[in-house]
């Protein structure tokens, strides 16, 4: 037991290290979501109000939602799969699977409110090995990707706008992530980590021919929008399939649609 505890109390010991050596960037993170959470929160009255529906943004059940479906994001968020055409930490994982579904359950602030709510259970339990660049790269580009789609869904609920929502988010996940990596994440990671950022290109230029280690833009398009790209789509994919037959258990609304049809036909 005294063992354990001191493992917990070094890995907040670190945890607030890396705080203290990053403030201003770690104080940058924490605006980035606060902005990112009133824009959604924005667009969701007005689709609200487009749709002539006027309800709370939280609810209580919501919330339990919103919390469940962030402790499963965390967890798929731990296995994490390398891609051979990229460098060793840029890795597909499915955590925006159970988010996405949240989201369009419940708009994009309860999306925003769940990728937080994930980066900071994930910092609690693992801590962080990229001076929270990675972390903000998660949350941010996780964020471009469901609340693109949930807007878009937001506006008229029907299959074909859940099509053209995970389309819509796939795409643009794809452009903002691999912009964001370009101008932001990537020379802050070289600056924050320690790392030259010639290393990490000529890292990317190891395992993929198309990188130009003298080029930035070549690294980000040959290595992080192919990234992206599946992730977005796996994920769309995904959503899809399971969305509708777990919306109703989700919202409360009823049985699984599978088990009406079941019950009409029978009776």
């Amino acid at each position: 037991m005294t063992e354990f505890f001191g493992k917990i109390t070094e890995h907040f010991t670190k945890l607030g290290t890396a705080f203290s050596k990053n403030v201003g960037f770690v104080l940058s993170f924490l605006g980035i979501i606060v902005a990112l959470f009133l824009v959604a929160y924005g667009l969701e009255k007005l689709a609200q109000k487009r749709r002539g529906v006027n309800e709370k943004v939280f609810t209580t059940r919501k919330m339990a939602i919103v919390g469940m479906f962030s402790a499963i994001a965390t967890i798929l968020m731990m296995f994490e799969i390398p891609m051979p055409f990229a460098p060793v930490f840029y890795k597909l994982d499915f955590s925006e699977l159970p988010i996405m579904v949240g989201t369009f359950a419940f708009g994009p602030a309860a999306g925003v409110m769940m990728e937080f709510i994930k980066i900071l259970l994930k910092l609690l339990i693992k801590g962080t090995s990229t001076a929270f660049v990675g972390e903000l790269a998660n949350f941010a580009v996780g964020c471009s990707f469901v609340v693109t789609a949930s807007v878009i869904y937001d506006f008229k609920k029907n299959k074909k706008a859940a099509i053209i929502a995970c389309i819509g988010g796939t795409l643009f996940l794809t452009v903002f992530g691999t912009a964001f990596n370009a101008i932001y994440l990537l020379p802050a990671f070289a600056k924050l980590y320690g790392m030259p950022l010639d290393a990490i290109l000529a890292m990317g230029a190891e395992v993929n021919k198309l990188v130009n280690p003298e080029s930035i833009v070549s690294f980000v398009i040959a290595c992080v929008a192919p990234l992206n790209l599946i992730k977005g789509a796996a994920n769309s994919l995904i959503v899809l399939l399971v969305y509708k037959p777990l919306s109703p258990i989700i919202k409360g609304t009823g049985k699984p649609a599978a088990n009406r049809k079941k019950e009409s036909v029978s009776a």
